[in-house]
């Protein structure tokens, strides 16, 4: 059995809520590695330029990511395979796609992850540069994935998930939010000028490359089998619940203590707020949100560089399969998982080469195609896993129903329509 199983876990699934509140971790692993500092800035700009108005977008944002990652994780489940042998069965074309992307996102977000991390430490320490500081969350996150095992990275991703909680609610508490107009902006509606922040903020926050990772991590945990439904689906819900918490906490801070500014865009948003904070209430409120800046970003890195990794190692394992070999989680946990070459590869690739680009501008072109193929990934999750769902594939009982059918069919169209917009952008 691979490193990567959890051999500890009971080989029962609890019974009862308050025994698989104990369990979750992969949901809350997901959702924290999902939302990122630009996340939340994309959020907060929404706040500041409509209010609550666009409340709704996150709650429906919510129960999207919610019906996407639960189809991962039955999928992993149901039909004893990983997501990267079933989407062999739809062709080499999918392999080559997902392969390529991986090899550039990974080039670039590693980079953009290590940056985003180093930012409020520097903030906090400025003795050393923004370059300096994310090499070292780098080096720090490369330590953790390459020498840590599931069980404590799950571990440690729920202390910075606590701490992100406690400063990013804290400071919508801290600003007090108008209960009223929250109220009133669950109610659908859509301001002049305000299509591009509603996609951004259904179709933006916590939906990454990481949703398709969920499912690994369900493995990790040592969950097998469709029994395991119910404890996956409280799992990934608490971990969904969390994330829409965080972008509400952050549209509430956008509404009240920035309202009609201009922020500065990208993660240096978050340091603007930080700066607000001081001026407002002074450094004691600065302090304690920098830190949870740190948190968002550097739980990204982490799961980024533990669940991607597993991705591609995965990938790597399936890709070299002979056409008539079968297939099945345990096949990949004898040739893949945490100690797999290609894994640990894959986690050289995002730590050191992305150092690079550290000491340069990002180059325009590598920086267009990331957005390009970035906004490609999400349509081909929703449609794959409609298709892997509804066939042979999978058993009965994993099979989609109306609901899920639906929910994935409007990520589908909603995704696909933000991909064809990053197209259009790039060819003009």
């Amino acid at each position: 059995m691979s490193s990567s199983t959890v051999t500890d876990q009971p080989q029962e699934p609890p019974v009862g809520w308050r025994a698989r509140l104990r369990q979750v971790g992969p949901g809350i692993m997901a959702a924290a590695t999902g939302v990122g500092a630009g996340d939340l800035v994309a959020t907060m700009v929404a706040g500041s330029r409509f209010g609550y108005t666009l409340l709704w977008a996150v709650l429906v944002g919510t129960i999207f990511k919610l019906a996407l990652a639960e189809a991962v994780g039955r999928w992993h489940l149901t039909s004893g395979r990983t997501i990267l042998s079933g989407w062999r069965t739809l062709g080499i074309w999918a392999l080559i796609y997902f392969g390529i992307y991986t090899v550039i996102w990974g080039f670039v977000y590693g980079a953009t992850a290590m940056s985003a991390s180093g930012l409020p430490l520097n903030a906090l320490f400025p003795a050393l540069s923004v370059r300096y500081w994310a090499m070292i969350c780098g080096l720090l996150g490369f330590a953790l994935v390459w020498f840590g095992r599931y069980a404590i990275i799950e571990k440690l991703m729920t202390v910075l998930t606590g701490v992100m909680f406690v400063t990013v609610v804290g400071t919508a508490i801290l600003v007090v939010p108008n209960f009223a107009a929250l109220f009133k902006g669950a109610v659908p509606t859509l301001p002049d000028g305000s299509l591009v922040y509603v996609l951004g903020l259904v179709g933006g926050v916590g939906g990454t490359i990481t949703m398709a990772a969920y499912g690994y991590w369900t493995l990790a945990k040592g969950w097998r089998s469709s029994k395991w439904l119910p404890m996956m689906r409280t799992d990934n819900a608490v971990g969904y619940v969390m994330t829409g918490i965080f972008v509400i906490a952050m549209l509430i801070v956008g509404a009240e203590l920035l309202i009609g500014q201009k922020i500065i865009s990208g993660d240096k948003g978050l340091l603007f707020l930080g700066d607000t904070l001081a001026a407002d209430y002074g450094q004691w409120a600065r302090i304690p949100f920098l830190i949870g800046f740190f948190a968002v970003s550097f739980t990204s890195v982490i799961g980024v560089w533990h669940g991607v990794s597993l991705l591609f190692a995965d990938w790597w394992r399936i890709l070299r399969l002979p056409k008539d070999a079968t297939e099945s989680v345990e096949t990949y946990e004898k040739k893949a998982g945490e100690r797999s070459a290609a894994y640990r590869g894959y986690v050289l690739w995002l730590t050191f080469p992305p150092m690079a680009l550290l000491f340069l501008d990002q180059p325009f072109q590598l920086t267009v195609i990331y957005g390009v193929l970035g906004a490609l990934f999400m349509p081909f999750l929703a449609a794959t896993l409609l298709v892997l769902l509804n066939t042979s594939r999978v058993p009965r009982e994993g099979r989609s129903r109306w609901l899920s059918n639906g929910l994935l069919g409007v990520c589908l169209a909603m995704f696909a329509y933000l991909a064809y917009t990053e197209v259009v952008k790039f060819f003009s």
